[in-house]
């Protein structure tokens, strides 16, 4: 394993509607917990995070702006794991930062059941 990067790039991002769409339409994922998380192989070679937190998850900006932060920095620790595919995570319930550690670690594995999910299908 090389050095780790601390950014998260343009590039690890879905960015445009057309992106969410694809991967919202093609329906593969898991849900467990507060999570929900879609994938869909892309031919990029590398993964691609987006994330959606509605205002019924938390009123407050500052919460959902935490929740969105945590899976991101989930998912940019083990990026290099998952190869050429789209994640959409749809946070569905908040949780505080007692919960953060286990939160992430359960995010990763519906990551990983996803993305086997994709390459099965």
């Amino acid at each position: 394993m090389g050095a780790l990067r601390y950014a998260f790039p343009r590039a690890s991002r879905l960015l445009k509607t057309d992106d969410f769409s694809s991967v919202f339409s093609l329906r593969l994922g898991a849900t467990q917990g507060p999570f929900q998380v879609l994938a869909r192989p892309n031919d990029l070679g590398h993964a691609r995070l987006g994330l959606v937190v509605g205002k019924r998850t938390d009123k407050r900006a500052v919460v959902r702006n935490y929740l969105k932060r945590s899976a991101r920095e989930a998912f940019r620790l083990h990026a290099a794991e998952f190869g050429g595919i789209d994640f959409v995570v749809r946070v569905r319930e908040r949780y505080g930062r007692a919960q953060a550690a286990a939160n992430r670690t359960l995010l990763i594995s519906l990551m990983h059941r996803a993305a086997r999910r994709c390459a099965s299908s």
